[in-house]
């Protein structure tokens, strides 16, 4: 399993995806699932990707080489003149390597199993981020939700519900995003680091951030033990519940056990 998010603020775009690959209790390795592209200047983006590795490398892979469009072009993420069109051909490229290996995955008894986030900015519009589906199809991030998850998501969601809004600071969106990860991280053996971040920021075309957290880092490793401190803290602060009953409960002998029952 696997957890990736994508925050989109107004000053641009964070990335963040782990790189734990679980194929079995005693089958664990590491892979990167977040890959950056750019041209500096023109275009720049991130793809995290979550699901069977093998289908997931071919789809990027399919997205580098490019697939051939009816007048024989090749269409690539560096080519595409929109960002629209760029997850459009991210979910081309998905349904390619479904009609190629899906029957055959099935055969074995695996799943076609594949979610991509997609986020990025072409020069001339606005910074996008996409979740593309198994299907090919995909959602686009809004200002009123302004992140999406892949993988195993719902631990680290309450985080982002929380913290997350449109017009943060990017690196704020960034911290708020690791704290996500961190909590992942505490509940799900599945998902481990290293953790890779991409940062955009608006209007750069180029990736102004790409970072790898390797285990033991200083900042990761106090931002763990802040958050937890704070959890604490905030419980300690919360008034008692008022719901608790001064009442005892009543209390009867059994003769025949000589035990009290309540």
């Amino acid at each position: 399993m696997t957890y990736c998010c994508g925050i989109l603020v107004h000053d641009g775009l964070v990335m963040i995806a782990d790189t734990r690959t679980n194929a079995g209790l005693d089958n664990i390795s590491v892979f990167r699932k977040l890959h950056s592209f750019a041209v500096p200047g023109e275009r720049a983006f991130a793809i995290a990707s979550a699901g069977n590795l093998s289908v997931t490398q071919s789809v990027l892979s399919l997205l580098e080489e490019g697939l051939e469009n009816p007048s024989g072009a090749r269409e690539t993420l560096m080519n595409a003149p929109t960002m629209f069109q760029a997850a459009q051909r991210v979910g081309r490229a998905i349904r390619h390597v479904n009609a190629q290996d899906g029957s055959a995955l099935a055969a074995a008894n695996l799943q076609f199993d594949v979610s991509l986030l997609l986020g990025g900015q072409i020069a001339g519009e606005p910074p996008h981020l996409y979740m593309v589906y198994a299907a090919g199809n995909f959602i686009e991030c809004t200002t009123d939700t302004p992140y999406l998850q892949i993988g195993e998501h719902k631990y680290g969601k309450p985080v982002l519900d929380r913290a997350i809004t449109f017009d943060m600071d990017l690196y704020d969106a960034l911290k708020v995003g690791l704290v996500s990860v961190d909590s992942t991280m505490r509940s799900n053996l599945s998902v481990g680091m290293p953790i890779d971040v991409v940062v955009i920021r608006r209007d750069a075309c180029a990736a102004e951030l790409i970072h790898r957290i390797e285990p033991g880092e200083p900042y990761f490793a106090d931002l763990r033990e802040r958050w937890s401190a704070a959890l604490r803290a905030a419980h300690a602060n919360i008034p008692p519940v008022p719901y608790k009953s001064d009442a005892r409960p009543a209390v009867r002998v059994e003769a025949r056990e000589g035990a009290r029952i309540t």
